[in-house]
């Protein structure tokens, strides 16, 4: 039976640690290893960490940010497949097992699953993530600019010699934090992905009680769109010297250009809006119009939808925002 290792990257998530650890113990996977990387928590989660003893491998290191962590963690795996699973997430007991049949069943670099949605107690949002599922030669796509359809970190199961093609990455300035964006979109140039259409774990949001925009947990939605420039010029370097693929200087993702509506419109004035809408949203509607990964009917929803912040009422022009931007607003809205 093949090893994999379940490597858990934590900073200061004490209260959430051993959930995650229990997790990765209680898979029906026999051949399942798990090691925690602590990057110089403050909190309780050292002892919490060695009460666990020698049933995981442990490793605490000077605090650096998730980048450092994640080259650290790539670094030091043995086994031949692994998954990189966030110290506040959680996986179903059957998730390595369903993984690895899916491993063994093709040559692919990448195994990716839906998560649900949780929130901080643990409770189901009755969401989850992702919405849309690629195609499994996401590279040539990726080749041409386009960042496809993934899960957060831990939704995703990874072949260790194309991670450690791509790690280590740099540490300083932005690449503190964002490491899973190398992985995701890093590995997918050294092989196909495949899918499976289930959750197989669950993706904690911490703030889901008032009605936002916002969804992600680590960024605010701006900086982090921000950041994500940034993170594609440093994959470019990687791909260019390590991999010797040249990718495109600028790239196409929805989640970016939302981030950038959202900020533009939301809360906005008519007039606002309507200069946003007929002025600066040609990347924003470009990525929806072009987005290879979207059915006609999810780009034809997307559009109307859009198109009612241009109207006087600013609560329905709000709440379309919300809509399109949190998958917890859909929740919200079917359950009226």
């Amino acid at each position: 039976m093949e090893p994999v290792t379940i490597v858990i990257c934590n900073y200061n998530y004490e209260r959430y640690l051993a959930q995650a650890i229990d997790s990765a113990l209680a898979q029906d996977y026999p051949a399942t290893r798990v090691v925690v990387v602590d990057d110089g928590s403050t909190d309780g989660s050292r002892a919490l960490i060695e009460g666990y003893g020698s049933r995981i491998s442990t490793f605490f290191k000077e605090n650096g940010g998730q980048v450092s962590a994640y080259n650290h963690a790539v670094d030091i795996i043995a086994t031949n497949y692994a998954i990189l699973l966030d110290s506040d997430d959680i996986l179903y007991s059957s998730a390595v097992s369903d993984v690895m049949r899916v491993f063994m069943s093709g040559d692919y670099a990448k195994v990716q699953f839906r998560l649900d949605v949780i929130d901080s107690a643990g409770g189901q949002m009755g969401v989850h993530v992702p919405h849309s599922e690629p195609p499994p030669d996401c590279g040539a796509l990726l080749k041409r600019g386009w960042l496809y359809p993934s899960p957060p970190a831990s939704g995703n199961a990874y072949r260790v010699d194309a991670l450690k093609q791509i790690f280590p990455v740099p540490e300083s300035g932005v690449n503190r934090y964002g490491a899973d964006f190398y992985a995701i979109y890093g590995v997918v140039l050294l092989g196909a992905v495949a899918t499976i259409p289930k959750s197989l774990g669950g993706y904690r949001v911490h703030h889901t009680s008032a009605p936002s925009v916002s969804f992600a947990n680590a960024e605010s939605m701006v900086k982090g769109s921000s950041a994500l420039g940034m993170r594609w010029a440093t994959l470019q370097e990687i791909a260019r010297s390590r991999l010797k693929v040249d990718l495109p200087v600028s790239f196409h993702d929805f989640s970016h250009e939302k981030a950038h509506f959202c900020s533009r419109v939301y809360h906005a004035p008519l007039t606002t809006r309507w200069r946003w809408m007929t002025r600066e949203s040609r990347s924003y509607l470009h990525s929806i119009i072009a987005n290879p990964f979207w059915s006609l009917k999810k780009k034809v929803g997307t559009l109307v939808l859009s198109s009612m912040c241009l109207l006087p009422y600013s609560p329905l022009s709000d709440f379309a925002v919300r809509y399109i931007a949190n998958p917890l607003g859909r929740r919200r809205a079917a359950t009226r």
